[in-house]
């Protein structure tokens, strides 16, 4: 059977192969230190897993609108409003299955053949892939590690063309952790403003920031800049839900609308079931987010304080998300764990899973050649037996 051109050309997603190579080890009784995915590891908090319960037995089991119910575009509103003094009403909010389902409406809706999407990298897996289903071109725009992983304001106006539609944005960042500052972000939202460029402000990890960073949303920076915005964000990560697959989009109710058009056509509604735990979520008390916050801060200083004894590695400190991204290239070249040599990224995590039963994700697919990265969305004990594994892996003599 002939596929077509456009699903032949489509790369797998390199978090979830990384995920089935050492779900795969793991099927043969092999222990697996595993720090591919970005999920968290706690159980979904027992208000919100009550709530759905709660609505399965009320038999709020059937299809709901297109873009989400009334009451869950009602609660993103009222969250928004209570967490960033923006102000949204139901019509600007299209729910879907999942953040990166969220990102595809847009993508579709704004882009086609001809067009040029901004992606400054490193960049999750899944942007250049999604720019590309829709016939448009990703432009991937390299910032440093000097940097702290951020587009400058100069790069973003340097990457404008006659036919850029959009600038996507990560913040904090997924590999990085790269979170922008304020200023930053003003810088960027000028230019967005100056020259007309809609901005796909993806916040996901808006509530995974730590001490000496600061979370603001782009849309805040005015109301020329919200006009030009959308605002892509989740339950999946704040709330550890990543499996009840809800996200959405805070956007001018013009494109709210194609979006929801779009979304008829292809999955018809977000889970029902799904949609009264996200309100519960939102709407309900917000200790859990703090307490899992907490966690993360506590695993983050473990992770940064092991890979401050490793010689030759070097990587911009996150400040938010559960991620760190650090450059392995200085053991390119070198006999590695059982004495195998790498000369790059992703044969030095196919070796270290093979040779020490540690998987990271390569930065090749985050378009840095030379970086991992390792999600520390797990215990203490995990990380401390995969650090072990990674230090005899990098000094095996």
């Amino acid at each position: 059977m002939q596929l077509s051109a456009t699903v032949q050309k489509l790369k797998p997603s390199a978090t979830i192969a990384a995920a089935a190579k050492a779900k795969e080890l793991k099927s043969k009784g092999v222990t697996v230190y595993e720090f591919t995915l970005g999920e968290p590891d706690f159980i979904t908090p027992a208000h919100i897993r009550e709530a759905a319960k709660q609505a399965m037995d009320a038999g709020n089991t059937h299809y709901t609108p297109a873009g989400g119910t009334l009451e869950l575009k009602q609660a993103v509103c009222d969250a928004y409003q209570r967490d960033t003094g923006l102000c949204y009403e139901p019509s600007q909010v299209v729910v879907s299955n999942g953040a990166k389902h969220s990102i595809h409406n847009v993508l579709t809706a704004l882009c086609g053949p001809g067009d040029e999407v901004i992606i400054p990298a490193p960049y999750w897996v899944s942007y250049a892939a999604l720019v590309e289903l829709t016939g448009a071109t990703p432009v991937i725009v390299p910032t440093t590690e000097e940097s702290g992983f951020c587009l400058s304001s100069e790069q973003f106006e340097a990457a404008i063309t006659d036919r850029t539609k959009l600038l996507m944005l990560n913040n904090p960042c997924n590999p990085t952790g790269a979170a922008y500052s304020v200023a930053g972000l003003e810088a960027l939202a000028r230019v967005a403003v100056d020259r007309a460029i809609p901005v796909m402000s993806d916040e996901i990890y808006d509530k995974l920031v730590y001490e000496g960073s600061e979370f603001k949303s782009f849309a805040t920076f005015g109301d020329d800049v919200a006009a030009l915005t959308i605002t892509v964000n989740g339950v999946s990560k704040a709330y550890a839900m990543t499996g009840w697959r809800i996200g959405w989009t805070l956007a001018p109710a013009d494109l709210s609308k194609a979006m929801e058009k779009l979304q008829s056509q292809e999955t018809s509604n977000p889970c029902s079931v799904s949609q009264f735990a996200a309100i519960a979520a939102l709407s309900g008390p917000q200790d859990c987010v703090g307490d899992m916050l907490t966690q993360f801060r506590e695993r983050r200083e473990y992770v940064l304080g092991r890979l401050a004894e490793i010689p030759d590695i070097s990587l911009a400190t996150p400040g938010g998300a559960f991620y760190a991204f650090f450059n392995v290239s200085s053991y390119f070249g070198k006999p590695l764990g059982s004495g195998k040599v790498v000369d790059n990224s992703s044969d030095f995590c196919t070796a270290l899973l093979e040779d020490a039963h540690v998987a990271l994700v390569t930065g090749d697919a985050f378009g840095a050649p030379g970086y991992v990265r390792l999600s520390f969305a797990t215990n203490l004990d995990t990380l401390q037996a995969g650090f072990d594994g990674l230090q005899t892996f990098l000094n095996p003599s």
